[in-house]
């Protein structure tokens, strides 16, 4: 059991008897002292949504996961198979449940793979990927990595991200997959 004050983003929590993973919160104290932590959750075994504002005071059950180490094969339409890195062995996950995710996966890539009962229900790519550019605007002669001037490119997985003037298509760029920002390009 845990505080509802230490309710934060991506924690997968129990909610009227099942799990939900937390997409927002917001801890707000009222004058008289009183703190309230209005969330939204997405309920993982169903998909449905739930609001909900906890008390400061109220105790949470927090889910233990179990967590595997996984290499992303490949995706074929709506599914996007991986493999337990350990044993082998091979599961699909939908489209739809990788969220914002599948444009940082890439064939070969080390992922962790949360399970509840058995259930895939939260895929984590590595912090750092390196994704080739598919296509973007030509790149202007002279731009250099000090601008600040970005352009959109699209990326081998669909991904669309800002990348600085002088990189073009067919340039491999590092990306944070946490903030979704472009870093650099490998070895510089």
């Amino acid at each position: 059991m845990i505080k509802a004050t230490q309710i934060r983003n991506n924690m997968i929590i129990i909610y009227n008897g099942q799990p939900h993973l937390v997409t927002y919160f917001k801890h707000t104290v009222t004058g008289r002292g009183g703190a309230s932590i209005p969330t939204k959750m997405r309920n993982i075994l169903t998909g449905g949504t739930a609001e909900y504002t906890f008390r400061s005071d109220d105790k949470i059950d927090d889910v233990e996961l179990d967590e595997k180490p996984m290499e992303f094969l490949y995706s074929d339409g709506d599914e996007y198979h991986f493999m337990d890195t350990a044993s082998y062995e091979q599961i699909a996950i939908q489209r739809h449940d990788l969220e914002e995710i599948a444009g940082y996966l890439s064939p070969n890539i080390q992922c962790k793979v949360s399970f509840y009962e058995g259930k895939p229900i939260r895929v984590t790519p590595p912090n750092i990927v390196q994704l080739k550019v598919a296509e973007t605007e030509p790149g202007i002669k002279g731009a250099t990595a000090s601008g600040n001037v970005t352009k959109p490119a699209k990326l081998e997985t669909g991904l669309t991200i800002q990348v600085p003037m002088f990189i073009a298509a067919g340039d491999v760029c590092v990306i944070n997959t946490l903030t979704g920002e472009y870093l650099g390009r490998p070895g510089r």
